[in-house]
């Protein structure tokens, strides 16, 4: 922690949004660096993930959620535990949109996402996410009318967070919402997520890139060993955790070759992010319908 005058401003902020949006790829362009995990796929995000953007006067506090749905099993619910507590804890809500779908729809209401808004009443923002993919851009303009006109929202902003085109006037509208205080985080804090949650993270991206179907959603990542050493290579050992024998034997390839895949491009993320070589170990495990058991989804972090 570090002490700070009274004429600084400090918010947390929670992104909040359906699957896809572009979320995380909004947090990572705020921070200039990769932080969360984006992959095409839908349900990326678990977890909660804080990014924490400091000027000489503000400090932000993000918080990226999981994309908000309606929950099908234990997992799920956890999820959209994450996005009530985040929602609760914030100062400021930033919402995104994916502005193709609102525009096909020619509507921005959320049966889902607009009464948890309605319940807390915070300062928020609707980003409109995807600029750059809009041919026309003029049929934004109706969405950013019914925006303006559902009284949920203090400003609306059309962005592309992809190459980070209207970014900054994001962070200025933000900056300008946020209350005084001090900063709760030293100036050069990124997160105050361990290394440990990245690494997870990174392991399950490949995960994510390299299966298709229902590998990706039927798999976590443990970290059961995180070994810093002060000469040569860290040692990690991670376990992927699957729900049945025939994702296992899909995960793991023949003769080890899709595992290994894994293994040597996770390898190369980590190994970028830490700045350190690393050593990787990885085991499949099979835990049936991890998904749903309260236990092992403790066990996971959930």
């Amino acid at each position: 922690m570090t002490a700070s005058s009274s004429a600084t401003k400090c918010a947390t902020v929670a992104i909040v949004g359906r699957p896809n949006a572009g979320k995380s790829t909004l947090l990572n362009a705020i921070l200039g660096t990769k932080l969360s995990i984006v992959t095409p796929k839908p349900q990326t995000t678990r977890k909660r993930v804080h990014g924490i953007y400091t000027t000489e006067s503000t400090q932000l506090i993000f918080i990226d959620t999981p994309g908000i749905l309606a929950p099908r099993y234990r997992m799920q619910k956890s999820m959209m535990g994450y996005v009530d507590a985040s929602l609760d804890e914030a100062d400021v809500v930033v919402v995104v949109v994916d502005v193709l779908k609102a525009v096909e729809r020619k509507d921005i209401t959320d049966s889902l996402l607009w009464p948890m808004l309605e319940r807390r009443k915070k300062p928020t923002v609707l980003v409109f996410n995807k600029m750059d993919a809009l041919g026309v851009r003029k049929e934004a303009l109706p969405l950013m009318e019914q925006a303006r006109l559902s009284g949920l929202f203090a400003k609306a902003i059309a962005i592309a967070a992809a190459d980070n085109t209207y970014v900054e006037d994001l962070l200025a509208i933000l900056c300008e919402l946020a209350p005084e205080g001090p900063f709760v985080f030293d100036a050069d804090t990124l997160s105050d997520q361990p290394e440990r949650f990245f690494v997870g993270e990174m392991i399950r991206e490949v995960v994510f890139h390299r299966f298709k179907d229902e590998i990706p959603y039927a798999t976590d990542v443990s970290i059961v060993e995180f070994k810093e050493r002060e000469e040569g290579k860290w040692y990690i050992a991670a376990d992927i955790i699957v729900e049945r024998d025939t994702q296992k034997a899909i995960l793991i390839g023949a003769k080890g070759t899709a595992l290994k895949r894994v293994g040597e491009e996770a390898r190369q993320a980590i190994e970028a992010h830490l700045e350190q070589g690393v050593y990787l170990e990885l085991f499949v495990k099979v835990r049936s319908d991890w998904r749903n058991d309260r236990t092992q989804l403790a066990s996971l972090g959930y």
